[in-house]
């Protein structure tokens, strides 16, 4: 059943679109638009190996739409714009039977995903010289809040956002939002932690500051501090530098830290959470080897938004995450662009992620340790009646073991394949 939440926001922002209409007049809000929509077919199966998984696989199969009016800005001083997205799944197989599977909304009183899930919004903005603020509908790539677009909708955040390029070299980013969208629902709702106690103790909102600066086009650091009112406070460091070592090769580093510790009320508790990871990957034509090592200090796990929203600021982010307190984990990458040997378009990318030392309490359970397996093969249309058409296949393999050797946690084969491809108009 289409979600009645969608339609009403549907219709406001119709209404919103007639208040707004005299902007159109103006040339540049018009010629400056972006109209797309895009569409994701996505295939997910989940096959648990462990004898006492409550279910043996889980998955679906669904087509998702996302629409996205971007406008261009009014003349003058003070210009102004206005954003509407609209984004819209379907599930094609894989209702009764199957448990949730992070993509369809999942009703409990009849046992089975939904049927279809989607939801709209707008974004205002003004723009001032090289300084732009948004309000409403947000999609940021920050250190404290990342949208997921690694299933079918995207995870968004609503609230006020400004960013700044008035100085050279430095970008600057501020705002608070007060609600998020997560990647399998229709529905905004407050923020909380989605690895915290069962109790879903929700923060009016988070607030967060921070910018970047190039000290050359090889040299950069960056800083945010963010507030999940009530529940964390957030300090994230990080530094990026690109070495050209001649003969065609390339070395990329990037130094990352975070500092988490509880705010205000602690609605969850005391957080005891720091980590640091360093990632350096080494760059030789279509070739690219990288390994990474990410240490979590303290008592507490990595906190997470609600959605399970990702952090990829830590180096060795997955499906696992490797977030646990105290937990050690490598990586080993490679990445291949097949264009080097004459087939733009296609590429490859396959790690091993291996994290230890958890702290788990008696029993030595820090013997615990997990792995993570990824295989990723794409490839885009590069000419022709089908360009642009994207296919993709990921491959995740997921194992934990204590130190005695039994099995600890959900072990499985994951396969994902999906086809995308964007229309312009």
């Amino acid at each position: 059943m289409f979600q009645k939440s969608w339609v009403n926001r549907g219709l406001c922002t119709t209404a919103v679109m007639g208040i707004f209409t005299p902007l159109v007049a103006q040339a540049d809000f018009v010629d400056d638009r972006q109209i797309s929509l895009g569409t994701r077919n996505f295939y997910i199966d989940r096959d648990f190996k462990q004898s006492d998984a409550p279910k043996s696989r889980i998955g679906s199969w669904t087509q998702g739409f996302d629409f996205r009016a971007i406008s261009g800005y009014t003349e003058g001083t003070l210009q102004f714009g206005l954003d509407l997205s609209a984004q819209y799944a379907y599930r094609l197989d894989g209702g009764g039977g199957r448990g949730p599977d992070s993509i369809i909304p999942y009703d409990d009183s009849k046992g089975e995903q939904v049927r279809d899930y989607g939801r709209a919004a707008l974004t205002g903005k003004v723009r001032y010289n090289k300084t732009e603020l948004k309000i409403g509908e947000l999609r940021p790539t920050l250190p404290v809040a990342y949208i997921d677009d690694s299933r079918q909708l995207i995870t968004t955040y609503h609230g006020v956002q400004i960013e700044s390029k008035e100085i050279d070299n430095l970008t600057l980013t501020g705002g608070r939002f007060t609600e998020i969208s997560s990647r399998e629902s229709s529905n905004r709702e407050k923020m909380y932690l989605f690895n915290g106690p069962d109790m879903q103790r929700r923060s009016d909102g988070l607030n967060f500051g921070g910018g970047t600066y190039a000290f050359s086009p090889n040299l950069s650091a960056t800083y945010f501090y963010g507030q999940l009112e009530d529940i964390y406070q957030q300090h994230y460091l990080g530094l990026m530098y690109n070495h050209d070592l001649g003969a065609g090769y390339g070395l990329k580093t990037d130094l990352r830290y975070f500092n988490n510790k509880e705010d205000g009320k602690a609605l969850y508790g005391e957080i005891d959470n720091r980590s640091y990871g360093l990632m350096t990957t080494l760059k030789k034509g279509g070739h690219a080897f990288g390994i990474g090592y990410q240490r979590m200090l303290g008592e507490s796990t990595f906190p997470t938004l609600n959605g399970y929203a990702p952090q990829p600021y830590l180096v060795n982010w997955s499906t696992v995450a490797f977030v646990k307190p105290n937990e050690s984990s490598w990586q080993l990458r490679y990445d291949y662009n097949f264009a080097a040997m004459g087939v733009p378009g296609l590429k490859l990318m396959t790690r091993y992620i291996r994290g230890t030392g958890v702290d788990r309490g008696s029993n030595a359970l820090d013997q615990n340790v997990e792995s993570e397996r990824n295989i990723v093969l794409g490839y885009v249309v590069q000419s022709g009646t089908l360009k642009d058409l994207g296919f993709e296949w990921r491959r995740i393999d997921v194992k934990t073991r204590y130190g005695s050797g039994r099995a600890a946690g959900p072990d499985y084969q994951e396969n994902r394949l999906i086809t995308t491809y964007t229309w312009k108009f």
